[in-house]
């Protein structure tokens, strides 16, 4: 008889988009090019940030640490899927899998949590602007940043933990092309009640309180700008926080969407358009959307690179 923490299956074959065999070649090469994008355009944010003394503020930091998240995320998941639209049959090991599934979870809880970090740097920016250069002091950004990484990294640790006790003992196709906890989870021979309230608990935090507190720094901030007297004072606001907006709106209504529901309503084709949204298609907007609605990025992207500045 097999014990709650054997694991009978050692590999899993990842599904990916073997059912629409007719769209392998164009998925493949959009993929590639978002990847390829997505690598380059954080890469570049990073470079900028780290070179150009007028963006060592703490929107930049965040905005660094972000860029960084999203390189973990997408490369977590788009070489594997790659090499699976390329391959008849994409299999991975059950500790390859687990890796995905910690780097993946770690990303993503990373950048939901330091969005929240992000919309609260702009609510004192805007709000009390007289405090800022006090409130957020590099020292206490430092401290955000670690602390998003390291309570993330804990969080990540438990869920993938919880996910290595349980036996798994066929069938052994993921229906995604990446290893997640939903499809996961209704792969298991053995209960996974305590997976689910942990996942649950993570939805919560994450997807809720973190969610909330973005709209009541946004909500104070949009209060804020409205009393402003002055046009142009309005426009300066507003355009501070405006890309942070666009990147928060888009990230959230894609996870909402992969992940706030129970498990038992999964959706494999649901899951795999959203899970391209934020694992792919946000990491390769998130640059575009900060460089062409920031100035300041686009006259450090100007001398960094003197071509682009005409």
């Amino acid at each position: 008889m097999t014990r709650p923490n054997q694991t009978v299956v050692t590999e899993f074959i990842l599904e990916g988009f073997s059912e629409h065999p007719s769209l392998r070649l164009f998925l493949t090469g959009c993929f590639l090019a978002l990847y390829i994008m997505a690598l380059m355009g954080n890469i570049v944010i990073i470079a900028l940030v780290t070179s150009s003394t007028g963006l060592h503020s703490p929107m930049y930091f965040f905005l660094c640490n972000l860029a960084t998240m999203d390189i973990i995320c997408t490369s977590s998941v788009l070489p594997k899927a790659l090499i699976g639209l390329l391959s008849e049959e994409n299999t991975i090991s059950f500790k390859g899998c687990m890796a995905q599934l910690f780097f993946l979870v770690w990303s993503l809880s990373s950048e939901l949590l330091l969005l929240t970090v992000m919309a609260y740097d702009r609510y004192v920016a805007i709000c009390a602007p007289l405090h800022y250069s006090s409130r957020m002091s590099p020292q206490l950004c430092g401290v955000l940043a670690m602390g998003v990484w390291s309570v993330c990294a804990l969080n990540a640790s438990i869920n993938t933990g919880l996910m290595t006790r349980l036996s798994f003992c066929g069938p052994k196709v993921i229906t995604h092309f990446f290893c997640e906890i939903p499809p996961l989870l209704l792969l298991s021979c053995s209960p996974t009640y305590v997976n689910s309230i942990m996942t649950l608990i993570a939805d919560v935090f994450y997807g809720g309180i973190n969610f909330v507190l973005t709209l009541l720094s946004y909500g104070c901030i949009i209060v804020s700008i409205l009393r402003m007297r002055s046009a142009e004072g309005k426009r300066k606001a507003f355009s501070t926080c405006s890309s942070h907006l666009i990147v928060v709106s888009v990230y959230y209504s894609s996870v909402f969407c992969a992940y706030v529901s129970p498990a038992s309503s999964y959706s494999p084709e649901r899951s795999k358009v959203t899970s391209v949204l934020y694992s792919l298609l946000s990491p390769t907007l998130n640059p575009l959307i900060y460089t062409l609605r920031n100035k300041d990025v686009k006259l450090a992207l100007g001398r960094f690179l003197p071509s682009f500045s005409h």
